[in-house]
């Protein structure tokens, strides 16, 4: 199952085991079975201080457990096999097991270890997946940490019959105590924040007891990282308000056009960014900080508020908005009613579950055509819906789905409604402008790509300028129409929505600030000097 190199890898990983571990696993007679005890004996055979049985007798098969030695009441179940996107959390699962710190605040693990409900955790992965990772290591950590904490982390390829089931139609999937949790992408503080109920007044208290930033850089997205780490370079004590640090990042996949990259991807890179924003000091992080109102300064060098969702108020002589993006919705009746039940928008961790299926992709742009070619891979037929009358993605992109067989195209179709039989999609009903007559196309799944919508409905009442589409107008060098605020990214007018063109707007908005605070001192000191 391991080939050389992941073999090497993962003895050098458990060289760092503190105490002993032991995999329990429930087989059957199938394949999967087979390589999971394959898997299981060649880790047990890269350390001493790990054990592999084969006599569990879970209802899942296969399924195995991992287990400190020393306390079999803390431990993580993997239903099927975790390769793929998810080696690395069966490597963490392994080295936390055994005693190795996870690289988590204290705070964070005193929160986890002080739950005191029974907490069981069930979740639906895919190994191509780039967003599942994070939900695998948030609940395998609180399950290793917290004895009435249990997680059991099922990849949908192995279960399909379960998957249908619980009308699984979208990953990451978690449920709590069998019943529903949430669909998408969470981290551990998010999954905290939705189980310990005081935890957003903790949040709160303790965001507001903070002294007031020269620069508060609200969203954590390649722009925003970009502007923290001027300002902080620049000697400015800087903090980034993020919702979701990594924004977008966290939901794109493959990566090759950043200069000096070759190739990465949006999890990894959100990872580097975050290394390099924790390795200022000058930087204060404050992940789950949800922008609501901005109060601007009475006049230049003031300080703005920020308010955040959970009552918290930030202050900072200049601000930098990089809130960014996210996927526009068609907003045509049933696609909210089946949201992951059917109606999806990333096709790289939801495509698995649609194989051989039919599905639809809303969109006739580079992100459709992208779309549809990898799913038609995937599943048994996509149709591409395009409201214009042409495709508008790069030729190229046109050439190779128009070569693939399993693939209708149809342009100069407006969308009208997603049907459904109550619990999952069943179909797409569009009309064609031309004829103006309607026409239904039956099918499983309908992924939307039709563009991006700004992160800036909070800024509406807040005096800041918005264009027609609600991004913020910024002139050449970064700046809004207020003193002192400044602004970077997707969510604002700038022409090309890239990663690269957001990092250097973020550094450009980043020293427009330090200019500013450099010609504005203080109020108070004005106030003082008068």
């Amino acid at each position: 199952m391991l080939d050389a190199n992941m073999t090497q890898q993962l003895k050098a990983y458990l060289e760092n085991l503190r105490e002993p571990i032991e995999l329990v696993a429930s087989l059957g007679d199938d394949e999967k079975s087979a390589q999971t005890r394959e898997l299981l004996e060649e880790i047990s055979a890269l350390s001493d201080k790990v054990s592999a049985a084969f006599d569990g007798d879970d209802a899942r098969r296969p399924s195995f457990i991992i287990r400190r030695g020393s306390d079999a009441t803390k431990w993580v179940r993997f239903a099927g096999l975790p390769m793929g996107h998810e080696f690395t959390s069966l490597v963490l699962a392994l080295l936390w097991a055994g005693g190795h710190p996870p690289k988590v605040e204290q705070d964070v693990l005193d929160q986890i270890a002080a739950l005191e409900e029974d907490l069981e955790f069930e979740m639906y992965f895919s190994l191509s997946c780039h967003n599942c990772p994070d939900v695998v290591q948030a609940l395998t950590l609180m399950a290793l940490v917290n004895p009435r904490i249990t997680a059991t982390l099922i990849e949908g390829g192995t279960f399909k019959d379960e998957v249908d089931s619980r009308d699984v139609m979208a990953v990451p999937a978690t449920f709590l105590n069998g019943e529903p949790f949430y669909n998408g992408k969470m981290s551990l503080e998010e999954v905290l924040a939705k189980v310990d109920t005081g935890a957003s007044d903790k949040a709160a208290e303790k965001l507001s007891a903070k002294d007031p930033f020269e620069v508060l850089v609200v969203g954590g997205g390649p722009g925003g990282v970009a502007a923290s780490i001027y300002t902080a370079r620049k000697g400015f004590r800087t903090g980034i308000a993020a919702e979701r640090f990594g924004g977008q990042l966290n939901d794109t996949l493959g990566i090759e056009n950043l200069p000096g990259t070759e190739y990465t991807e949006g999890p990894k890179l959100t990872a580097d960014l975050e290394r390099q924003v924790k390795a200022q000091d000058a930087i204060d992080l404050m992940n789950l900080a949800t922008a609501k109102k901005l109060v601007p300064a009475e006049k230049p060098g003031g300080m703005h508020e920020l308010h955040l969702e959970n009552g918290a108020v930030l202050k900072a002589r200049s601000l930098i908005l990089s809130t960014g993006a996210r996927w526009r919705a068609l907003g045509v009746p049933g696609e909210q009613d089946y949201r992951n039940k059917g109606v999806a928008y990333c096709p790289h961790c939801d495509g698995p579950l649609f194989k051989g299926k039919r599905v639809a992709v809303i969109g006739g742009g580079n992100s459709g055509v992208e779309a549809a070619i990898d799913l038609a891979g995937i599943v048994g037929h996509v149709t591409l819906v395009e409201f214009d009358t042409k495709l508008r993605a790069d030729q190229v992109l046109q050439d190779k789905l128009r070569s693939m067989k399993n693939v209708d195209i149809l342009v100069n179709a407006q969308t009208t409604e997603i049907t459904g039989d109550g619990n999952r999609v069943n179909g797409l009903r569009y009309k064609d402008r031309a004829s103006n007559e309607e026409h239904d196309v039956e099918l499983e799944g309908v992924f939307v790509q039709i563009g991006l919508v700004p992160n800036t409905e909070w800024l509406k009442d807040s005096g800041i300028a918005l264009s027609q589409y609600g991004e913020v107008e910024i002139d050449s060098h970064g700046a809004t129409n207020l003193p002192g605020v400044f602004a970077a990214g997707d969510c604002t007018t700038v022409p090309y929505k890239q990663i690269v063109v957001a990092m250097g707007a973020g550094s450009k908005a980043a020293l427009s600030a330090f200019d500013y605070l450099i010609r504005n001192e203080a109020a108070e000191d004005i106030a003082a000097a008068a």
